[in-house]
């Protein structure tokens, strides 16, 4: 009876210790989708400013200068008002801050996001949306070009 005890609490630990060994984390900055009710596909953004710590704390970075012109190379289709999931390729990272914002013709505007989630401007036109996150491994921008019908 001991016996079979300790041989399974043996294979029990060898099977605990295999899941930990196993494990993979992604320390790069994720990418980040675009994702609502309307679209089938997900619409993902792209890189703007980076300052991230990589593996091992190695500096990731990437700084764009033109912004505007970034985020023009694809149009994304949405509809006006509507609520859009952000979606992150990964989440080995500690989200601090989360911000959206779009822009139209010079003029800002902050929406609000829960959680992972916010509402697109009822007004319809073409937006330049950017996506702001700290968190505790760096900071990423990411920008996209956003048609609102």
């Amino acid at each position: 009876m001991k016996i079979s005890f300790k041989l399974c609490i043996g294979l029990v630990l060898i099977f605990i210790l295999t899941g930990c060994i196993g494990e993979n984390y992604d320390f790069s900055p994720p990418a980040i989708t675009l994702s609502n009710n309307s679209n089938i596909k997900s619409e993902e953004l792209v890189e703007a400013n980076i300052d991230w710590r990589g593996e091992g704390g190695n500096p990731i970075e990437k700084e764009t200068k033109d912004i505007l012109a970034l985020a023009k190379q694809q149009q994304m289709y949405f509809i006006a008002g509507e609520k859009v999931d952000l979606l992150f390729e990964h989440a080995d990272f500690k989200t601090e801050e989360l911000s959206v914002s779009v822009w139209q013709n010079g003029k800002n505007l902050n929406l609000e996001v829960n959680d992972i989630f916010f509402y697109l401007p009822k007004e319809k036109g073409e937006y330049v949306i950017e996506v702001n996150l700290q968190t505790d491994r760096g900071n990423a921008q990411y920008v996209g070009n956003v048609v609102i019908k």
